[in-house]
């Protein structure tokens, strides 16, 4: 039977990569790759300095092209589907190709596998049809969320209180009931902005060379956090940004 390892390999910071995953990289003899175009390179060289760094000399490399799909869809459920399925087609491919039966293959997850990426279902996805039979492990790594609370050296939850991590388009219909602590990811349309008086931990890039760090009440650093992001995703093509909001705009985790 194949096996595939997904592995967290953190948020950037090669450093992120625990002992276990290191060791899974190394039991691996096929990385698969989606590549997502040349804007997106420097994601991709990480997973690259991680291989040579932690694999084997035998190592191979097995690429396919990410499938586009629309940012700003009028059904996002079912674009999202679509695209899934579509990725889930690409990833079948690679593996019924590239991998040999006893081998194992490895998708280099950047953040947490189970934390906004979609690797999981698509596998799953791909035994519900069963015509490529494999089996598959999970491996932790330090998500965007973690990597941020820990360089603004906060907590995320405030003592007895619960927070809760959406996305820029749920925050954008609302603050979330029941809860003063809201991580966001995946905001381009900035909905932080709507909430002046909240207090904002933001980052970009974080962990990385790039990394860009924020923090202060929106109605003060909302137009330089937006400028910067702007700026940020024009240079390098792309963005990824994470951001805690304190809604009684207190900086204190306590």
């Amino acid at each position: 039977m194949r096996k595939i390892y997904v592995i967290g390999i953190g948020a950037g910071d090669p450093d992120h990569l625990t002992l276990q995953a290191a060791k899974a990289i190394g039991r691996t003899d096929v990385f698969f790759i989606l590549d997502k175009g040349e804007v997106k390179e420097s994601m991709i060289e990480l997973r690259r300095r991680l291989m040579k760094a932690y694999g084997r000399p035998s190592r191979r490399i097995a690429e396919g092209r990410d499938p586009e799909r629309d940012r700003t869809p009028a059904d996002y459920e079912g674009t999202i589907a679509d695209w899934r399925s579509r990725r889930s087609a690409v990833t079948e491919a690679l593996i019924s190709e590239h991998l040999l039966d006893d081998e194992t293959g490895s998708f280099l997850v950047w953040g947490d596998p189970s934390l906004y990426d979609s690797t999981i279902a698509i596998l799953d996805e791909i035994l519900i049809r069963g015509q490529t039979l494999f089996e598959y492990e999970v491996i932790p790594g330090i998500s965007s969320i973690s990597a941020l609370a820990a360089k603004h050296r906060i907590g995320l939850n405030r003592v007895g209180q619960p927070f809760e991590v959406t996305t820029g388009r749920r925050l954008a219909e609302g603050w979330p009931e029941g809860v003063d602590d809201v991580v966001v990811m995946l905001d381009a349309q900035r909905a932080f902005a709507a909430h002046p008086e909240a207090y904002i931990y933001w980052g970009a890039y974080v962990g990385t060379e790039d990394e860009i760090l924020r923090e202060g009440r929106v109605s003060e650093v909302a137009d330089d956090i937006s400028k910067t992001r702007a700026e940020a995703r024009e240079r390098h093509g792309w963005i990824m940004d994470t951001y805690l909001l304190r809604r009684d705009g207190s900086p204190d985790s306590e």
